[in-house]
Order: structure tokens, then C-alpha cells, then sequence
């Protein structure tokens, strides 16, 4: 017992023992700084310094940008920053290949093209006529009754429905003589109306112009987009008054007639209508006379 009580003695006699650190001029030998330390602080500072730099380490890990250089470290925002991007990514790609294909058909309608070069229609309602002498005309009783409610729904409707959805009224763009009419065999998807330069133009329909430019061949044209995917195309105008993304109304002035363009021969109207990539014949929706 004695011995284990001396022991503990011993310890803590060196521990508490103190020494003395100087610092000295190495050339006078005069003393500059001194401590005065003993093994039991040494170990105590010590400690402390490596409990603080551990700490500071931690919280620098953990609050800092820094953490992101770790290799094998990844930060949960930084996880959902990457889900985030991923799905964005994913929705560009989606809206660029949308973009991209009505871009390709405003291209068409600029060129007056169709893909394929395949139509053999001049106006909606030719796809839809039928030989009488091949079926049985006969009325029935259910269709008596959907006849009347059809015809008592489009009783001031000017135009007949050949989808689903239903034509929108048009207001015609212009009056005047029609020198061409709408041609799908020669390529002219249009109705060519003649009037006295600088006359006016209305929009058709309500609608948002999605180009309004110069071109070499067709000089000045403005497209309004309407709904339901439906195209209004005015060249060789005179003058532009809407631009690119404006929102017009029906009967509203976009533009005035000219002979611009290098495919002109007079003042008149090139007026093109385009329905989801098809052309199709102005005349059957709207009197130019």
C-alpha cells in the first residue's frame, strides 16, 4: 500500500513538476521570452488544441461548400439539386423536340409545302363526301331527332363542324376580286385577292402573331396562330402593323396590302389558311366578295 501511495506521489511530482522554456538570442544569449510549464499543462493545452481543431474541423465539414470536396461526401441538397436538374433536363428535351417540330411546320407554311407532298383535298368537307347511291338514306327515328338537335345548335353557326371540334367564324381579311383561287393540285394553297394598295388587313380570327418578318419570295407576311391549331398566313403586304407575339382580335388591322416579294405580280393578298399542318381552302370559310 505504502508503495502504490509513494507511487502516486512520484506522478504527480512530475506531472506538476515545472520547467522552465526560454528563448534566447542565439548571437547575446539574452533571454527574449520565458515560460514557465509543467508536464500536467502541456498535456492539458494540448488536449484542448486537438478537442478544438477536431471541433472546428467538424463544423467546417458540416456548414461549409467544403464538405462537396470530400471524395465519397454528398450533401442531400446537393442530392436534390441533381433530382431537380435531372427532371428540368428532362422537361428541356421534351419542350426543344416540341419547339422544334412547330418550328418545322411554320417552315412548311412559309414555303408553302406539305410534307410528303401528299393532299388530295381542296377544302375539309371533300374528305368527308360520300356516294348516296352506296347506302341506305333512309332516315331512322334516333336519327330524325339528332338531325333536329344538330341543326337547332348550329342554327347561327356559318359553318358546318367536319371534327369534333368545332370551325371557329372567321372575318374576312380583306374584300376584293379573287384572281386564284385555292389550287392543292398546282401547289397554290391559297386564295390570291386583289385590292388597291395599302388597303387594310384584319386578322381573322383571334390569335397571336407567331411571325412577322420579310422573306425574299413572299415580301412581308404575318402568321397568327388561333386555337385549336389553326394557321392564318397574309404575304405580300405592304407594311407589318403587329409583331412577333402580339395578341390581336378579330377584324383587327395587322397589316396593308402591297407587292413585296419576288413571287408578286401585283398589289393583292396571298392569304393561306393552315389547319395542323394541312392546308385548306379559305373560300369554303370565309366570302370575299
Amino acid at each position: 500500500m505504502a508503495k502504490k501511495v509513494k507511487k502516486r506521489k512520484e506522478i504527480k511530482r512530475k506531472l506538476l513538476h515545472k520547467y522552465r522554456l526560454v528563448i534566447l538570442n542565439e548571437n547575446t544569449f539574452e533571454e527574449k521570452i520565458s515560460f514557465k510549464l509543467s508536464r500536467l499543462n502541456v498535456f492539458v493545452t494540448g488536449s484542448l488544441f486537438m478537442i478544438g481543431l477536431i471541433g472546428f474541423t467538424i463544423l467546417l465539414i458540416a456548414f461549409t461548400p467544403l464538405r462537396e470536396y470530400i471524395p465519397g461526401y454528398s450533401s442531400t441538397r446537393l442530392k436534390k439539386q441533381a433530382t431537380e436538374l435531372t427532371y428540368k433536363t428532362d422537361s428541356l428535351v421534351r419542350i426543344l423536340n416540341y419547339t422544334n417540330k412547330y418550328l418545322d411546320n411554320i417552315r412548311m407554311v412559309l414555303k408553302g409545302d406539305i410534307e410528303n407532298n401528299e393532299i388530295n383535298r381542296d377544302s375539309l368537307f371533300d374528305q368527308f363526301k360520300i356516294d348516296p347511291t352506296s347506302i341506305d338514306l333512309t332516315p331512322t327515328k334516333e336519327d330524325s331527332l339528332l338531325r333536329a338537335e344538330v341543326a337547332l345548335e348550329d342554327k347561327y353557326n356559318l359553318f358546318e363542324r367536319t371534327t369534333a371540334k368545332s370551325i371557329l367564324v372567321l372575318f374576312p381579311p380583306i374584300t376584293g376580286t379573287v384572281t386564284m383561287n385555292f389550287d392543292a393540285q398546282k401547289k397554290h394553297y391559297a386564295v390570291d385577292i386583289v385590292a388597291p394598295i395599302d388597303t387594310p388587313v384584319k386578322a381573322v380570327a383571334n390569335g397571336t402573331v407567331i411571325f412577322a418578318e420579310w422573306t425574299a419570295d413572299t415580301g412581308y407576311v404575318i402568321i397568327l396562330e388561333h386555337k385549336g391549331g389553326l394557321l392564318s398566313v397574309y404575304k405580300h403586304n405592304g407594311s407589318l402593323d403587329k409583331f412577333q407575339g402580339a395578341i390581336v382580335r378579330s377584324g383587327e388591322v395587322i397589316a396593308s396590302v402591297g407587292n413585296t416579294g419576288e413571287l408578286t405580280t401585283g398589289p393583292h393578298l396571298h392569304f393561306e389558311l393552315w389547319d395542323n399542318g394541312n392546308p385548306v381552302n379559305p373560300s369554303d370559310f370565309i366570302d370575299f366578295n
